[in-house]
């Protein structure tokens, strides 16, 4: 019976490899395999060598690795200084190289995908350390990150530099596209050639204002093949693209060590998060529907990862600070009366927060404005058909608080150094246990005592000051994160039929490390209907439109003031919302809000799961394009827009659109007006838009 049982595994081991994305060549190494690319790893059982990645079958290079650049999968500090090292160390003796041996080579199974996992050992030290490259064949997409261990030293071992992983390029002539923004002006695309040296994307203050952790790469004269990749994380980070003068790149991506460093004690490990890559031909549009589709089918938190995202209004521009039960209601009335599905209160609703600079970390309602308490409102609000949703910002704290009088040294800070204080507050030290306990505690009871369905979780500063009077202080931007991750995690895990929404004053935390948490992302502060254009544009390079938050608005950043069917149209291009003081508006503005939002669940499902195409770039042209087509290509949705297009030379009268990935051979109907996939896919359309900043719908259904 044993021989049986063992001959049976055995069998199945086989099959299960036999159509395998990671094989093995003797005296070879490793090959890597997607639809359509191919990663290749030499190895001579002692060091493994990364010789190859790009398109399929792509034979020329074979197994070769060049001789006068040495690199191992792993780039170590160690031996010579001819590489971006992603792990970095100090032994207890004052030794600062590191010299790995490949001591285990094996094909694991990681949630059911094929995994190479690498274990390499220091021979004279205690460090163990392993790599898993985890592939996802069928999005042309590898999954990085390592894992290190103290395993059984009485000393300590101190890191100042633990990469998630690494990835080098032929040699060639690169171009990098990337996000290069600000403060309302958020995803903004920027495309630069590498020369020699190290261009640095980064964060130092956990915020992604500045760069996001996403990146583009193609070689100078082919648009169609490119190498896209995302760092899965929301504290400090950097991506490094390192041009040698052999034209050889190297890209790593990780924790930013600046100011950081790691420390493992006997028997500890640490485990990186993880970096995502990968290889494509289909161009930057290729790489965004891979992108979408991990996010979406793999990241996303699985209990709302298939549902439709509400209809929100937010009350925030309507009343600000000044929020009470009756104004809220009657806010809610027309909310209702327009077809909006989800009612949130926004910053307010808290003990003694009657401006931005007391309140923070109370997370109690205040009586003053809610005698009876939230649960009337919240009642009211169900009662209506609605759900109901409320801000709060946990991570923060005012001075002027009872959390603050109470535990002052919760607060990030240095002893006898000033502590910044930005909008008024400073930043609770997450990395503390007892800090994570209170705010879990009070995160669980305001969702227990009160029937909440969403929860708009912000987080309106930057890091500063991180001083923690700890055994290893400089620890704590690490610990905050997975303190942060592990809050979010457990409050799910409490309230799995919360919807939880990832803000940071606007979409200063991007990343798909928060998207294993959190459902959909505020995606600016800006809600400018024509700035929105850019900004969403630049959004969906990485990320999908169920998850972009967008919301018409005509309080701010709006001159010249936009019409409401224009604002709404832009808002369609993701998680539709309204954040106007709709208490003001008249019949008509009601009718054409209820005529777009109706509009808009009719395609929502498009909208928010369908493969976006971005026809026309408003970084090109006075205008932009969107295209939506459903999973089965039944319904295609176009959102046509113009901005002032007065001094433009634009002819208006000739055909200018062409649609993509729609079913050949088949007919759509728009209006009642047949049209043949393969005509509007190869000959122009008619741009359907006149006047500045008008917009229009398309709808095209497969007959």
């Amino acid at each position: 019976m044993k021989l049986i049982a063992v001959f049976l595994l055995m069998t199945l081991c086989c099959s299960s490899f036999a159509q395998s994305n990671i094989t093995k060549t003797e005296g070879k190494g490793w090959t890597i395999t997607t639809e359509q690319s191919e990663y290749r790893i030499q190895s001579d059982g002692k060091q493994a060598v990364p010789v190859y990645y790009g398109p399929k079958d792509y034979g020329m290079f074979g197994w070769s690795q060049r001789r006068d650049f040495p690199v191992n999968e792993i780039p170590v500090r160690g031996g010579t200084a001819d590489k971006t090292p992603i792990l970095e160390a100090v032994y207890h003796d004052g030794v600062r190289d590191i010299e790995l041996t490949l001591n285990k080579e094996e094909i694991i199974d990681i949630d059911g995908r094929e995994t190479l996992k690498l274990t390499y050992s220091d021979s004279l030290y205690s460090l163990r350390v392993v790599s898993f490259t985890r592939v996802f064949p069928e999005y042309d997409v590898i999954e990085k990150w390592m894992e290190i261990e103290n395993v059984n030293s009485k000393h300590d071992i101190k890191f100042e530099n633990v990469k998630s992983g690494s990835m080098f390029l032929q040699s060639g002539q690169y171009i990098l596209t990337h996000h290069s923004s600000r403060w309302g002006c958020e995803f903004i695309l920027k495309s630069v050639e590498l020369s020699a040296g190290i261009k640095k994307i980064f964060s130092t203050n956990f915020q992604t204002f500045q760069n996001t952790p996403w990146f583009c790469l193609n070689k100078v004269g082919n648009e169609n093949g490119v190498w896209f990749g995302e760092l899965e994380y929301s504290g400090n980070w950097e991506i490094d693209f390192n041009m040698f003068n052999s034209g050889q790149l190297q890209v790593t991506g990780g924790i930013n060590f600046w100011d950081t460093d790691l420390t493992l004690t006997k028997g500890k490990k640490f485990t990186t998060p993880k970096i995502c890559m990968g290889y494509c031909d289909e161009g930057q549009e290729g790489a965004m529907h891979r992108l979408h589709s991990v996010i979406r089918n793999e990241k996303l938190p699985q209990n709302f990862r298939n549902v439709c995202r509400p209809v929100i209004y937010n009350s925030w521009y309507a009343t600000t600070f000044g929020v009470n039960e009756e104004q809220q209601l009657k806010l809610a009335e027309t909310a209702k009366e327009v077809g909006v599905e989800l009612f949130v209160i926004d910053d307010g609703w808290f003990k003694g927060r009657v401006n931005d600079q007391a309140g923070l970390g109370d997370w109690t309602v205040d009586r003053n404005k809610f005698p009876n308490g939230l649960n009337p409102l919240i009642d009211k609000i169900h009662q209506m058909g609605m759900m109901f949703g409320i801000w709060v910002e946990p991570e923060m704290v005012n001075p002027n608080s009872d959390l603050y009088r109470k535990h002052p040294e919760w607060a990030l800070h240095f002893p006898n150094r000033y502590s910044t204080k930005i909008r008024h507050q400073y930043m609770l030290n997450l990395a503390r246990e007892d800090v994570y306990q209170y705010l879990l505690e009070t995160m669980t009871d305001l969702l227990s005592n009160h029937k909440i369905d969403f929860i708009k979780w912000d987080r309106n500063r930057g890091i500063s000051q991180p001083g923690w009077d700890a055994q290893y202080p400089r620890e704590v931007r690490i610990r905050f994160i997975e303190n942060l991750y592990r809050l979010i995690d457990t409050l799910r895990e409490k309230f799995p039929n919360v919807i939880f929404e990832g803000c940071s004053g606007g979409g200063g935390r991007t990343d798909i490390g928060m998207l294993n948490y959190v459902d959909q992302i505020w995606t600016s502060d800006n809600t400018s209907p024509a700035d929105r254009l850019f900004i969403q544009y630049g959004y969906l390079s990485g990320w999908p439109a169920n998850t972009m938050v967008c919301w018409s608005n005509n309080d701010q950043y709006t001159e010249p003031k936009y019409s409401l069917e224009f604002s709404m149209d832009v808002a369609m291009q993701g998680v539709l919302g309204i954040a106007q003081n709709i208490s003001r508006w008249d019949t008509d503005t009601k009718g054409m809000a209820k005529k777009k939002i109706e509009e808009y669940k009719q395609i929502r499902n498009v909208i928010q799961n369908g493969t976006v195409h971005r026809l026309i770039s408003p970084y090109n042209q006075q205008r932009e394009a969107l295209e939506y087509v459903s999973q089965n290509k039944d319904t295609v949705v176009v959102l046509c827009y113009n901005f002032d297009i007065r001094m433009t030379d634009i002819n208006l009268d000739i055909p200018q659109l062409k649609l993509r990935g729609l079913e050949s051979g088949a007919t759509y109907t728009m209006g009642g007006t047949e049209y043949s996939s393969d005509a509007l896919m190869n000959s122009e359309f008619k741009w359907p838009v006149y006047g500045d900043f008008k917009s229009k719908v398309l709808i095209f259904t497969k007959k």
